[in-house]
């Protein structure tokens, strides 16, 4: 009797040491490997300089604000025709 329950608790001892090394390997392998990764690639990247960063900001709000100006005029005249032609 006390070698039945000798060898289930060996093989549940070999179990959980063998789950403890495919989770060890998993994290090893593929989370570890992702972060070395992004690491690797951010040093690839080219920064750009304060100056320039600060005039591609302002280029990209100004063309929001003409794009959004544009369409809130025809939006505006689309709307005057549309009332223009209902009171006809």
């Amino acid at each position: 009797m006390a070698d039945k329950v000798n060898k289930k608790s060996e093989k549940s001892a070999a179990r959980k040491k063998a789950s403890l090394k495919f989770f060890k390997d998993i994290v090893k392998n593929t989370i570890l490997k992702f972060f070395k990764d992004i690491r690797s690639e951010l040093k690839k990247v080219t920064w750009l300089s304060w100056p320039k960063l600060v005039k591609n900001t302002i280029t990209v709000i100004a063309a929001c604000l003409v794009i959004g100006i544009v369409i809130w005029i025809f939006d505006a005249a689309i709307s005057k025709v549309i009332t223009w032609s209902l009171l006809r």
